[in-house]
């Protein structure tokens, strides 16, 4: 095994011109999200790219033009031997007219030993990494007895789960990697979860009736909706507040857990008591809590926070949680995912890791998310490994490094290899 391994990882030295150019094709794709509709082009390329190689595909769109890619490379003895996904994101940051790259973000670079273009560090860089990888086993005649699984998914960046649909379809494995972006950091990952809040009047009134609803004798019994937000906004920077001293996580700075209040929209117009008023926050969590619980904890505290305001009493707060998409509905729902250090597959990296990079590997967790926790979500153990350091992602000039680029690569293919050919 070892000579073997030794040869494939020759090769990518020697033929790392191939690795970058592949990196530029993917990466010359335009699939911003927003706007998104935009990946049929760059899924039919990986999908053609994996069937070539043997893989058995499966495309199917999510939305009209951003299909999902799922390759299936079937082990010689599948019952006996690990499985495995490998797990990337073909949507990319988007893209504003104003912003400075030195070129067209679609049209790929290289300077200073790092490839610049939209989407190298977040996440064609990672995927490049993998297919080339698989592309060299297939050139070597490798079979895997293990089972290998290539998901190309779509909408990660707008919170539209790609990989939660490929869950759904049944795929599954004795493990997932998600090649997204962390310097080569083996990581877990807190969670996010966006909710609207809405206070909302049982009734409408002129702007002229203020003066009955908050002077003495008026005797109307009213408020506007966007004062009494005010209130809920209060209860959750005080929630926010007992988070930061109550719960930590190793891995974590203080205080990762926020309750960020990101939109608000209210009112009529000037003529009008404001009769309806919308909150938009944005709840990070961390890796051992899920989004169900720390959405239950905040509707709570509102709830009794509500308790103590008269009006409020009569005009609860209405919660609204998640959604499948940013574009579509306006929402979006991270699970967390907590790394198991003493799963085998983290051993198995962290060895491959050590024998090539010739540094320690680091476990440690994610400041962002991915797409990584709809595996955890769905019982199968997983990590994020990829290159790309998150100060470069969604840059202006986004890049990655090429020598950790070939890191990587040689990695993945060593760990691919190592593990599904590890006996069940």
């Amino acid at each position: 095994m070892k000579e073997k391994l030794d040869q494939l990882i020759g090769e990518v030295d020697m033929r790392q011109d191939e690795l970058i150019q592949l990196l530029h094709k993917l990466i010359s794709y335009k699939t911003p999200a927003p706007p998104a509709r935009n990946t049929e082009e760059a899924q039919q390329f990986i999908a053609s790219f994996l069937k070539e190689k043997g893989f058995v595909i499966d495309k199917w769109d999510v939305y009209p033009g951003d299909p999902n890619v799922v390759g299936v490379l079937n082990g010689t003895y599948s019952s006996q031997f690990k499985s495995l996904i490998i797990n990337g994101h073909v949507d990319v940051a988007e893209v504003n007219e104003d912003e400075e790259w030195l070129s067209d973000p679609f049209v790929p670079t290289v300077q200073d030993g790092s490839v610049i273009g939209r989407g190298a560090a977040d996440m064609k860089g990672g995927l490049a990494g993998a297919l080339f990888a698989i592309q060299l086993l297939h050139e070597h005649g490798i079979r895997l007895p293990g089972d290998l699984t290539f998901q190309s998914v779509i909408g990660e960046e707008v919170g539209e789960a790609g990989t939660l649909e490929c869950c759904k379809r049944g795929y599954k494995a004795d493990f997932a990697l998600v090649a997204d972006t962390s310097d080569l950091h083996i990581q877990g990952q807190g969670g996010v979860i966006t909710g609207w809040i809405t206070v909302k009047s049982k009734n409408t009134y002129h702007d002229a009736t203020r003066k009955d609803m908050i002077h003495a004798g008026g005797k109307l019994f009213g408020a506007s909706a966007i004062e009494k937000m005010m209130k809920i906004m209060q209860a959750l920077q005080e929630l926010e507040r007992n988070w930061a001293v109550m719960k930590s996580y190793p891995g974590y700075p203080p205080g990762t857990n926020t309750i960020n209040p990101a939109v608000i929209e209210g009112g009529r117009h000037a003529a009008f008591i404001a009769d309806e008023c919308r909150l938009w926050i944005t709840v990070h969590f961390y890796p051992n809590e899920t989004h169900e619980q720390v959405a239950k904890e905040i509707e709570e505290h509102i709830h009794l926070a509500a308790q103590g305001d008269i009006w409020l009493r009569e005009n609860p707060p209405i919660f609204e949680w998640g959604g499948s998409s940013m574009i579509e509905d306006r929402g979006e729902i991270f699970p967390s995912l907590e790394v198991d250090g003493s799963h085998p597959a983290i051993h198995t990296l962290m060895n491959v890791h050590e024998r090539i990079i010739k540094e320690k590997a680091v476990v440690d967790v994610s400041p962002t998310v991915t797409d990584g926790g709809w595996f955890g979500d769905a019982g199968i153990p997983a990590a994020i490994y990829g290159p790309g350091s998150l100060r470069h992602a969604h840059a202006v000039n986004e890049q990655v490094s090429i020598e950790q680029l070939i890191q990587y690569t040689k990695v993945i293919l060593s760990f691919i290899y190592k593990w599904c050919h590890t006996r069940k």
